[in-house]
């Protein structure tokens, strides 16, 4: 009677994929003989072709008349994020859930990724390759990047949850539903928006650490994906700033007291040091190679930035603590530093010095964003300026 109660509760396991002949079959066999063994709750697996263009789709729909509990769907533009927004929001299990295909992630760690959902624990859960008991094989750039990418949304987004990018989540499915119509990424960046809405809106984000092995034959453009992703932080942010994202849920953030008006100020301070920054650099990379040009432009327009912000944003009047907050503006400057000298270091050699400067762009878009928090919130928070 109890096994019979467990398993009326459902769960969708989708299984997004482009172009993946090879490796489609033994994984969704190897999926479906796993779950049917060990897994407790009703599931069904959704393999979601995103207009593959070999024998993907014909494979899919083999795999959904050959194995029970396996269907496919046909999606005509491609987009991890635009297949998981088809099946999710339309799904009547109690839990949606998605992996990769290449099923780099331990399966043993997918019960413990749902369970919490299934008795209302939490609200989303996220398998980490970041924590201390996951174990993890992958190169170290792949590891760098992803360090990186999340110490960025921990310092720049005040993300509390350790991993955005592993391909391994599950979220209760009328949270999912709820959350879909305020996130509007289609492609990688889907996951971290989503997870960022959840904790605007206060929701719980349950972490599973997980053994994860790299898959060699991943056809990710990682500098491109990287690109995107910070083009996605800076979407968010200014989204979350102004209020404009709103979604059927409580807990919803406002723009915190003051920011309306510090916000085109810090704007327009950053506009001009941007300017200068370039400018800079482009005359110093005449002479110095790139990571100390960078540093050097960085230096000398972070000091100029913080006594800027210091007078014209945050209003801060008089000498009274202004080698403190240089000091600590610093810290933001070496931030910056990680973010741009990053971006330099994973471009290829030889690219032309146009590349180079868009990296540069895009990483100190990001660093401005960290910025701001960091001397709001810290540098000239109003109450360490009115402790005595």
């Amino acid at each position: 009677m109890e096994t019979t109660a467990v398993r009326t509760r459902l769960v969708e396991v989708v299984v997004p994929v482009y172009n993946e002949q090879r490796a489609l079959r033994a994984s969704i066999a190897r999926l479906h003989t796993y779950l049917t063994a060990n897994f407790p709750y009703g599931f069904r697996i959704t393999i979601a072709d995103n207009a593959s263009t070999d024998n993907t789709w014909q494979l899919a729909t083999e795999l959904a008349r050959e194995l029970p509990h396996v269907r496919a769907v046909h999606l005509d533009e491609k987009g991890r994020g635009r297949a998981l927004r088809s099946v999710w929001s339309r799904s009547e299990a109690d839990v949606v859930s998605y992996m990769d295909v290449d099923l780099s992630t331990d399966l043993d760690a997918f019960l413990p990724l749902v369970a919490p959902l299934l008795t209302g624990h939490s609200d989303l859960a996220i398998g980490t390759r970041l924590a201390r008991a996951a174990r993890v094989e992958r190169g170290p750039k792949r590891e760098f990047i992803s360090r990186s990418y999340n110490l960025l949304l921990r310092l720049g987004m005040g993300a509390r949850f350790s991993d955005a990018q592993c391909g391994f989540k599950a979220v209760r499915t009328e949270i999912a539903q709820a959350l879909l119509p305020g996130v509007e990424d289609e492609q990688w960046f889907f996951d971290t928006e989503l997870l960022l809405l959840a904790e605007r809106h206060g929701l719980r984000i349950h972490e599973v650490p997980v053994d994860w092995v790299d898959d060699p034959d991943s056809r990710v453009d990682i500098v491109q994906t990287a690109l995107d992703d910070l083009r996605g932080l800076v979407r968010v942010a200014r989204g979350t700033l102004s209020g404009a994202t709103r979604v059927p849920l409580s807990g919803r953030a406002e723009l915190p007291k003051g920011m309306a008006k510090q916000l085109p100020r810090f704007a327009i301070v950053g506009v001009v040091s941007t300017l200068a920054y370039l400018v800079l650099y482009s005359l110093l990379r005449q002479v110095v190679p790139p990571l100390a040009a960078n540093a050097v432009a960085l230096l000398v327009t972070a000091v100029a930035n913080t006594a800027a912000n210091r007078r014209f944003t945050f209003g801060v009047k008089g000498a009274g603590g202004a080698v403190r907050h240089q000091f600590e503006g610093l810290i933001a400057f070496l931030v910056g530093l990680a973010l741009t000298s990053g971006s330099l270091s994973l471009l290829p050699a030889g690219v032309s010095h146009g590349v180079e400067l868009v990296a540069v762009i895009v990483a100190n878009a990001a660093a401005t964003l960290v910025r701001f928090l960091l001397l709001r919130a810290w540098v000239f928070n109003p109450k360490r300026r009115n402790t005595p």
